[in-house]
């Protein structure tokens, strides 16, 4: 640790521990939240969006990613269809395994390990969110580590204030079900909550000479256990999850897309995700008086997964996609081969710490100060079985010994501080100054034999970032707002970086304008993310530009810019009310200096960044209780390697649209029909992992929802 910060962690660590207070937003101890309402959004002093309860019921939506297609600034490669393991970015982060967001439950860190291996190998069940923030201007410097791109913060269901419950039901095609069920209630002082969401999916691809389904089966349960005295209160949440999944890397040649998007080769067969998640909160909140508060949160999460796949299969779809007939024979299962790779993927993760943050408001100034104290890791043990194909039919033949890359140790110890003052400096001028400080050491073991008697190969890294920040709005009139703000972006290294490598830096800008008359809210907003080392992660899922799977790739100088404009309104027509809501973003993604010894120039395009996306979500709402809504998304093509150069490296641009229907058969019971991909539209929506991947084609599924 940087020995000149000693002195001014001790002191927060002191005034934390003394005084312990939330600076969180919401009625209960249990409503952590990182900005608040959609109306609370609109007057942060930085760019932001809150997807509501309200969305998430109107939407039935089960699908991250599809909820995030309806905010500017969000980039999501689809992967699976399902949105299992999402892959999204904001603003300048990339979006492989969505490992450059800070992800946060109720406040919490959730990614697995989020300072050593941030890639999201996990996520939270949606259905059980009643809320998702995003916030991306300079404001973010509150939460951290990953402050380039934007913060993700996910709200659950809160404890009610007397005996009530909750269930939602539907069924579609596929013979899929889910079940979302919760009650809780209050005694005097004790609130409680249990939840649970089951879902059953059979899949909707067809693999090739198998009984099996590509579905999946997922187990999710929470619990929540508080107490709230006059002055303070205590939580507990628990929460664990179970997930197994038929799900590959093997996606499709494009030839073979073109004939049957929904078809997968036979050598997937065999391939399928097993994952268990649990995690434990205990919070403490003291408000001290009316004008200062004290929150502490201790934590542990827990991730192990083993996801047992073919590897290599991106080489044969390369090769049958160059007209290689034998590598085409393979796939199709009427060559033999004696030179199959299976790995079992099998990782374990462990992620804890504490935090406190001390909320003090003196006059026109709202101050944040805290601490926490992080530590991670993951522990990587990969046996390698061997295969043949004959007649194709998969035969095993042996397990390679776990060496190497597949048998290591990574860990992360991080202490972060910040200091963040809102000031209303005037009636029309806002100012957010903020001060983050990450002290990061992370660390791997790599062993050469199975037992790790040997000596391991060591490598770590060791540092420490200083990210300021400055943003503001003016209100302009009664309707009229600007906004302004800079800040400084940092990734961390993560547990493989070497001690002389440095992590990815950026210095991030946006301005815009707001107009919000209580019926009408329009923003336009632009963004300037400055690189000076912009660099990838690589990994089996997803290779690097250079065609890297372990490592990271360094790119250099780059920038990304962009607009962003959304609208909302509600329309009365005749009797019945028509909410429209509208969202653009246009970005531009590119190198900004030569970097010949990488062979990348000035112009070359940064992969996974589309120019162009949109939404709009519009309806019907009656007063009978029949309400009817369509929701329409567009991605322009992206690369998936920078430069976009060669052949069968885009994907597609597309459109879907998704037909939602509400009947309300009594003020606690409604039923509902949704037809997601109404046109049957399907593309190319990534060609990682391993070839071309479709969206999910039309489905129709239908439910009811009621309270108890």
């Amino acid at each position: 640790m940087n020995r000149a910060l000693l002195p001014f962690l001790a002191a927060i660590t002191t005034t934390v521990i003394t005084l312990n207070t939330s600076a969180n937003s919401g009625s209960g101890i249990d409503e952590l939240t990182i900005i608040g309402s959609k109306l609370d959004v609109r007057k942060v002093a930085g760019s932001g969006a809150v997807i509501g309860h309200g969305q998430i019921a109107t939407e039935v939506s089960t699908d991250i990613n599809q909820l995030l297609k309806t905010v500017t600034g969000v980039y999501v490669r689809e992967e699976d269809g399902h949105g299992l393991r999402p892959n999204f970015g904001i603003r300048g982060a990339t979006s492989e395994r969505s490992e450059k967001v800070t992800l946060m439950e109720d406040g919490v860190l959730i990614a697995p390990a989020p300072y050593s291996n941030p890639a999201a190998y996990y996520f939270p069940t949606v259905m059980r969110m009643k809320g998702v923030e995003i916030l991306k201007g300079a404001p973010l410097l509150r939460y951290g580590p990953q402050t380039t791109g934007g913060v993700m913060n996910m709200i659950t269901t809160a404890i009610p204030e007397s005996n009530a419950g909750s269930m939602t039901l539907a069924a579609s095609e596929n013979s899929d079900v889910d079940l979302l069920a919760s009650y809780g209630g209050r005694s005097g002082a004790v609130g409680w909550l249990v939840e649970t969401v089951q879902r059953e999916n059979n899949g909707f691809k067809d693999i090739d000479r198998s009984s099996r389904d590509s579905g999946y089966d997922i187990e999710d349960y929470m619990g929540k256990l508080a107490w709230e005295g006059e002055s303070q209160s205590i939580l507990f949440k628990a929460q664990r999850s179970e997930e197994t999944s038929n799900e590959t890397y093997l996606g499709l040649t494009d030839a073979d897309f073109d004939r049957n998007q929904d078809r997968r080769y036979g050598l997937s067969s065999i391939d399928e995700m097993n994952n268990k998640h649990e995690g434990y909160n205990l919070s403490h909140r003291l408000n001290i008086n009316d004008t200062m508060a004290l929150s502490t949160t201790a934590y542990y999460n827990e991730f192990e997964r083993n996801w047992f796949k073919l590897s290599g299969g991106g080489s044969l779809i390369a090769a049958a996609n160059g007209g290689d007939m034998e590598a085409q024979g393979i796939l199709d299962g009427t060559v033999d081969t004696d030179d199959l790779k299976y790995k079992n993927n099998n990782r374990s993760y462990r992620s804890k710490g504490v935090q406190s943050e001390l909320a003090l408001n003196i006059n026109s100034h709202s101050i944040h100060a805290g601490v926490r104290m992080h530590r991670d890791e993951m522990d990587r043990f990969q046996p390698q079985e061997r295969y043949q194909q004959i007649g194709g039919s998969l035969i095993y033949t042996s397990t390679d010994s776990v060496t190497g890359s597949n048998n290591r140790l990574e860990t992360a110890k991080a202490t972060s501080v910040w200091l963040v003052d809102t000031w209303q400096a005037s009636d029309k001028l806002a100012l957010n100054m903020a001060l983050r400080y990450e002290d990061v050491e992370t660390s791997r073991r790599e062993y050469s034999t199975q037992n790790r008697s040997d000596v391991p190969n060591l490598r770590s890294n060791n540092t420490q970032e200083w990210l300021p920040g400055l943003s503001a709005t003016y209100q302009l009139n009664g309707n009229w707002q600007v906004l302004a703000g800079v800040h400084k972006g940092f990734s961390p290294l993560g547990g493989g970086a070497k001690s002389e490598e440095k992590p990815e830096s950026s210095v991030n800008y946006e301005a815009g304008l707001r107009y919000d008359n209580d019926q009408w809210f329009v923003e336009a907003i632009g963004f300037w993310s400055d690189f000076e080392n912009k660099a990838e992660n690589c990994s089996n899922g997803n290779p690097c530009s250079n065609g890297a799977t372990s490592g990271s790739y360094v790119t250099g100088d780059a920038f990304i810019a962009g607009l962003e404009f959304q609208f909302s309104s509600s329309f009365l027509v005749g009797s019945m009310t028509m909410p429209v809501d509208v969202a653009y973003t246009y970005t531009q993604a590119e190198v900004s200096k030569d970097n010949p010894n990488e062979g990348l120039f000035d112009g070359d395009e940064l992969a996974n960044i589309p120019n162009n996306i949109f939404s709009l979500r519009t309806g019907i709402e009656t007063a009978m209780g029949w309400d009817n809504y369509v929701s329409i998304k567009y991605i322009d093509e992206t690369c998936n390697a920078i430069g976009c150069a060669g052949t069968f490296v885009d994907t597609d641009a597309f459109v879907s649209a998704d037909l939602i229907s509400h009947y309300a058969l009594s003020e606690s019971v409604t039923v509902f029909l949704k037809v997601e991909n109404v046109l049957d539209k399907r593309a190319i929506v990534s060609r990682s992992p391993d070839g071309s991947r479709p969206n999910k084609g039309r489905m129709a599924s239908v439910g009811f929802s009621m309270d108890f």
